[in-house]
């Protein structure tokens, strides 16, 4: 079958499409054929940087390193153990994050716990889009922020992969949402259901915003988490998605009694079930503003680098 490897750490020109064997499944997986692909930040940082490499992938000494978690495709074959799915099923999942989920490949070994049905209304494009984005989303506001009704929530980067799905899971729980993005972003933050606009490029939003519940900040700048710290209400939550808070931050945070989260997202068959049901009654919805075929994984990469990027990327399995 036809797989990326990445030779070593570094540019796009170690992405490499090679033959190599259709994965073996243990008892608990399901082999998928993939149709569609999803790219994120983490997928560009593994890639450049050894560390990131090492730290998240946790490759094997000797195998192909095949990257890439997102996927959506249809089961060819089933383990012995597995009672969820059967071959000819359409699924979609995060693959083994973190860890070697090997999705940029014609075939993936999956575990049957890391994936869901696709809803049958939308593509496999949408679908794997919904994946590693979508399950942040999810988990930083219902597992980490135990979102509510009535709260008031703040949403950086509201229109980039993680940040259009999390306004929408926000906004299905019956909160306030505030999104804030480059003025260019804030129709779509808007029609993702967003309540009010911060353009961050004009406006300062810890002079804006107060009274904040929950805080998810997906932005690395030094200083960012400190600001976004200010705009919450004493006992509030604030989950930083890219920055690790320093001592000083965490006690700021306790002083404040507020709940400070430095998560990353892990693979949940569960939680991929919530967002199957949302995305199957269409009260979840991925914006795909950009698809690549298989070949042109360098150029996807290059797209999500830049980090400027509406929504998802997706890449097309041929």
């Amino acid at each position: 079958m036809k797989a990326i490897v990445l030779k070593q750490a570094g540019g796009i020109e170690n992405l490499d499409i090679r033959e190599v064997p259709v994965p073996a499944i243990a008892d608990n997986e399901v082999l998928v054929r993939n149709r569609s692909l999803s790219i994120n930040p983490v997928d560009v940082q593994v890639r450049k940087v050894e560390d990131s490499l090492k730290n998240i992938v946790q490759p094997k000494a000797g195998e192909d390193i095949i990257l890439g978690w997102d996927l959506s495709g249809v089961v060819e074959a089933t383990g012995k153990a597995v009672t969820r799915f059967k071959a000819g099923d359409e699924v979609f999942g995060m693959a083994n994050f973190p860890g070697h989920g090997k999705a940029y490949a014609v075939y993936t070994a999956v575990p049957e716990n890391h994936l869901a049905l696709k809803p049958a209304n939308i593509s496999h494009e949408s679908a794997a889009a919904a994946t590693l984005a979508a399950l942040t989303a999810w988990q930083a506001l219902v597992t980490y922020g135990k979102i509510k009704k009535g709260d008031k929530v703040l949403i950086h980067s509201a229109a980039g992969g993680v940040g259009h799905y999390a306004v929408q899971i926000a906004k299905h729980f019956g909160a306030y949402v505030i999104g804030s993005s480059s003025a260019a972003k804030k129709d779509a933050v808007l029609g993702y259901g967003a309540d009010e606009h911060i353009d961050y490029h004009q406006q300062a939003f810890d002079e804006l915003v107060h009274d904040a519940d929950i805080v998810v900040d997906a932005i690395p700048e030094p200083g960012h988490l400190e600001r976004s710290l200010k705009t919450l209400k004493e006992g509030g939550c604030l989950i930083s998605l890219r920055s690790f808070p320093d001592e000083e931050l965490k006690r700021a945070a306790a002083d404040k009694r507020v709940d400070l989260q430095r998560m990353l997202v892990t693979s949940n068959g569960e939680d991929m079930e919530s967002l199957a049901a949302l995305l199957g009654a269409e009260e979840l919805k991925s914006d795909v503003s950009a698809a690549y075929r298989f070949e042109e994984m360098g150029k996807a990469h290059e797209q999500v680098a830049t980090g400027r990027t509406r929504g998802k990327v997706v890449v097309n399995v041929n």
